[in-house]
């Protein structure tokens, strides 16, 4: 099979085309032929060398995949609605940019009626991540306002969506006019252009002095003591990068007087039982408002997985706006 492998750590041309045995899934696992592969942050983390694999998974890069079932455990699919030649899109702990995928049929989600493998392959990690991260570990409820740094991500415009559609005002902070723009478009109620902006003012403006619930913190480092200031009473912040560094200093005070919570988690090391329920809970609350285009994919760019270098490159740019797709 055809695969794009990371040949020795260091910038995008170091991804380069190469051929491997095909692989064959084991018990509990489908073999996928995959048609689309998504690119995400920790990808690029894996190919600098900031991110290891997991005892277990496949040194190939790839966290996302789309295609067609093409062989695998007939009964694990068959106790969870699947069979040969059906259209999924799956998270995987590794091995996504390749031609033939294996994964956990828990980890597997039907392709919604309508969206092609492109927009379904950009499904998976931003999906699992913001409904583990924002729904279940921060809670975030009908009604409460969440406030998501680097909203124009492919991160950004899931959560847009899924918390709009589930009822919670949304502001955003972005790097340009046209990211705040695409992010309102979304339907984001505010959106924060931070280079132009002191993001912590604005937000306790835009709130009325009363602050947000919760924060999704893909930054770490200087901002959160700034959070800190913009988190409402029983505020939740939730860190899950740290692309401005993993040290912070923040008034603990505030944290004591307004019953803060401040906490954070990575998908890639979690276990199957725990993505198996995320998968669960996203086919039965988030799955049916995508086959209605109450949430929509929202692609940037597409590449040949043979340009997966360039798909790089734009990532690390920080020019796009929603997510960047491998074709095969």
């Amino acid at each position: 099979m055809r695969v794009i492998e990371i040949t020795t750590f260091g910038a995008p041309d170091v991804l380069h085309a190469g051929i491997r045995p095909d692989v064959q899934p084991a018990a509990g696992e489908v073999l996928i032929r995959v048609a689309a592969s998504g690119v995400n942050r920790p990808d690029v983390l894996q190919r600098t060398g900031n991110y290891p694999v997991p005892p277990g998974a496949s040194d190939i890069p790839g966290l996302e995949v789309a295609g067609e079932i093409i062989a695998g455990d007939t009964q694990a699919m068959a106790a969870a609605g699947f069979k040969i030649g059906d259209r999924v899109c799956a998270l995987v702990a590794g091995g996504g940019y390749a031609e033939l995928c294996v994964a956990p049929v828990g980890q597997c989600l039907p392709v919604p009626e309508g969206l092609s493998d492109i927009e379904a392959a950009s499904l998976p990690e931003t999906f699992f991540t913001v409904w583990s991260n924002v729904f279940e570990r921060a809670h975030l409820r009908k009604g409460e306002t969440l406030l998501i740094q680097g909203g124009s991500s492919g991160i950004g415009v899931t959560a847009i969506q899924i918390a709009k559609a589930l009822g919670a005002t949304v502001l955003v902070t972005a790097g340009s006019d046209e990211k705040c723009a695409a992010c309102l478009t979304l339907g984001a109620d505010h959106a924060i252009n931070y280079k132009t902006s002191d993001f912590a003012e604005r937000v306790k403006t835009l709130t009325g002095g009363q602050g947000v619930n919760v924060i999704l913190d893909m930054v770490g480092g200087g901002y959160v003591a700034r959070e800190v200031e913009c988190l409402a009473e029983d505020g939740r912040l939730v860190i899950i990068a740290v692309q401005g560094g993993v040290k912070a200093e923040f008034n603990a005070g505030l944290v004591l007087r307004r019953r803060l919570t401040i906490t954070g988690s990575t998908l890639r090391p979690r276990s199957l039982e725990f993505k198996t329920a995320v998968a669960l809970a996203l086919k039965e609350t988030v799955w049916p408002l995508i086959a209605t285009g109450t949430i929509k994919p929202v692609i940037h760019s597409t590449f040949a997985a043979a340009d997966a270098a360039q798909a790089h490159r734009l990532m690390e740019s920080n020019q796009h706006i929603g997510k960047i797709v491998l074709t095969w």
